[in-house]
């Protein structure tokens, strides 16, 4: 293996670790935020929808711009926006500020989010085997690093802004210090293989074979993409409503203690990242498509579990069961979407993840509202209809000679 390919592996990692640090910071100092803007629960709601609304534009401006300038300018640049944009929501004062900030943050976050994920394909692409999935384990390992910061400097009694100034300023310095390891530019769309058994990848390569003109084959991408952007949708809306109503689930309707009820959502999390350090292997072995099946399945199992079953410990059980589904699901569709067409994988990563990205901000609404009309568990079947959907329409990876899994590989170093 080239000494570079390597090390664009291992900067790839620095910056999704980087992100997940960067927006963690914000996350683990929210309360904070809320108290020193004197604003209600129900406005601090509005206000987080800024951020992702920002995030949703950067990821449009960054895919296009990644695919045109290169990763080597414009990831390091988003994590160095990301960075500086940190101390801002940790600034404001007033609620106005705070739109503001919150609006900026998402922004860079979102443009650091979409170029590492489409630098993350074309390392993938190059290695030969799927690695996506590793790199998503490593964002939630970004997020331990913010909360024990955070706790850190709690304990030693400073403020946010101290602690979010240096992990801005540290954040700065990676961004630009990983910067000379990525891989310059997009590699080169490459022609067609006459011999099917030569596709590295079973489950995430493009549907350009099956048409028989350059015009078709941009149309039938463009829908393929599309078509896994809702996918995409359906199953962060998933993890998004996760995120927010587990440990409620717990208190509110088995009636478990608040310490006990937290730890909810750390199955849910734990899971999810146990899942992703797994699911490249399973993808090398059964294929993306089987991985997305399978784990949407499972995923649904889990929900429905959690929905029906009256007991704490089938809740415990069903949570991660859905967090070990689910895992799996969006670095494949991310995947897929980078792979469809190599020249505009930036692009095609910004539609899946800014759709995927919505789903995440609507799902805790979602089910929020759903609650005035059922109870919370009951709820929740929405989410177990969203992953039987997942399930089915997982075909939607497969191509046309790539639906078998490769076992015949030669490894690709680690």
């Amino acid at each position: 293996m080239q000494p570079s390919l390597r090390a664009a592996r291992v900067a790839t990692y620095v910056y999704f670790v980087l992100c997940g640090t960067l927006m963690g910071a914000w996350v683990v100092h929210i309360p904070a935020a809320e108290e020193r803007v004197g604003v209600s629960h129900a406005t601090l709601g509005g206000l987080l929808v800024l951020l992702g609304l920002g995030a949703f534009a950067g990821m449009q401006v960054a895919g296009p711009l990644t695919d045109r300038l290169g990763a080597r300018v414009v990831v390091p640049a988003g994590g160095v926006l990301c960075g500086a944009a940190l101390i801002l929501p940790g600034l404001a004062e007033t609620p106005w500020a705070l739109a503001g900030a919150l609006l900026a943050f998402g922004f860079c976050n979102g443009c650091l989010d979409v170029s590492m994920n489409a630098h993350a394909v074309h390392v993938e692409k190059a290695y030969g085997r799927p690695v996506m999935s590793g790199f998503h384990a490593t964002f939630s390992v970004g997020g331990v690093i913010a909360a024990l910061v955070a706790a850190g400097a709690a304990r030693a009694g400073l403020s946010p802004v101290p602690s979010m100034a240096a992990l801005g300023a540290v954040g700065i310095v990676i961004a630009l210090a990983s910067a000379r390891a990525l891989l310059p530019m997009a590699p080169a769309p490459v022609a067609a293989d006459p011999d099917p058994e030569s596709d590295p990848d079973s489950g995430s390569r493009s549907t350009e074979a099956a048409e028989t003109s350059p015009a078709g084959t941009r149309r039938g991408g463009k829908r393929r993409v599309w078509l896994l952007a809702v996918l995409a949708l359906m199953v962060m809306l998933c993890e998004g409503a996760a995120n927010d109503w587990s440990a409620l689930h717990l208190k509110d309707v088995l009636g478990a203690p608040a310490g006990t009820a937290a730890f909810a959502y750390g199955t849910f999390a734990a899971a999810m990242t146990i899942g992703r350090l797994l699911a490249d292997r399973l993808v090398a072995r059964f294929g993306s498509m089987a991985v997305l099946r399978h784990g949407a399945a499972m995923a649904a199992v889990g929900i429905t579990l959690v929905a029906l079953g009256p007991w704490m410990w089938a809740a415990f059980a069903g949570w991660a069961l859905f967090g070990l589904g689910l895992s799996g699901t969006v670095p494949q569709l991310f995947s897929a979407a980078g792979h469809a067409d190599p020249a505009s994988a930036g692009a095609n990563v910004s539609r899946v993840a800014g759709l995927g990205y919505v789903g995440m901000l609507a799902g805790p609404a979602v089910i929020g509202w759903l609650t005035h009309l059922v109870a919370l568990n009951h709820a929740f079947i929405l989410l177990t209809l969203l992953c039987v959907t997942t399930a089915v329409a997982a075909g939607t990876l497969r191509t046309g000679s790539d639906s078998t899994p490769r076992n015949d590989l030669a490894p690709v170093g680690h």
